[in-house]
C-alpha cells in the first residue's frame, strides 16, 4: 500500500511541475506567436493544460480514498484487500493464486487482482472450504477456496 502511495505521490509531483512550470511558459511562448484563434501550439497546450489538470484531481482524490484505509479493519480471518488466495479452479481442475490489490496494482496475468474485479469481488469475505461462482465476460468460472494468507500474515486453511 505504501509503495502504490509513493507511486501515485511521484505522479502527482510531475504533474504539478508541468501543470505549474512546463504549460504555462508553453502557453506564453505560443501566445507570443500571434492570432490565438489560428494557433495550434495554443490550443494544444491548452487542451493538456486542461487533461493534465483532471489528472492531477484524479490522483489527488485516489491518494485520499487510499489514506483513508484502515489495515487494521482488514478481516484476519477471511479474504481481504492484501490477501493472497489459493482457489481450485473445478473446470480447469487446477489451482490458481490470487492476490487481491488496489486497481491500479491489478496485473492479472501475474495473479494480481482488483478488489473490484470480478473475480476480486467474488472473493472477498470467503474463507476455505468456500466455493465461489464468477461471472465473467468469458463465461462462468466456478472455484474453491483452497487457502488463504490475510494482509496480516494470517494463514487460514
Amino acid at each position: 500500500m505504501e509503495e502504490l502511495k509513493k507511486k501515485l505521490q511521484e505522479e502527482i509531483a510531475a504533474l504539478e511541475h508541468e501543470f505549474r512550470t512546463e504549460l504555462p511558459k508553453e502557453i506564453l511562448r505560443a501566445r507570443e506567436l500571434g492570432d490565438l484563434s489560428e494557433n495550434a501550439e495554443y490550443h494544444a497546450a491548452k487542451e493538456r493544460q486542461g487533461l493534465v489538470n483532471a489528472r492531477l484531481g484524479q490522483l489527488r482524490k485516489r491518494l485520499a480514498e487510499l489514506s483513508m484505509i484502515d489495515l487494521s479493519k482488514v478481516p484476519r480471518d477471511r479474504v481481504g484487500f492484501g490477501s493472497t488466495v489459493v482457489v481450485f479452479d473445478t473446470i480447469k481442475e487446477q489451482e490458481v493464486t490470487y492476490r487481491l490489490v488496489a486497481s491500479e496494482e491489478s496485473d492479472a496475468k501475474s495473479g494480481l487482482i482488483s478488489t473490484s474485479s470480478p473475480i476480486g469481488r467474488s472473493l472477498l469475505n470467503r474463507t476455505a472450504g468456500d466455493e465461489v461462482r464468477v461471472i465473467v465476460p468469458g463465461g462462468t468460472l466456478l472455484f474453491e477456496v483452497v487457502r488463504l494468507t490475510t494482509i496480516h500474515g494470517e494463514v487460514v486453511e
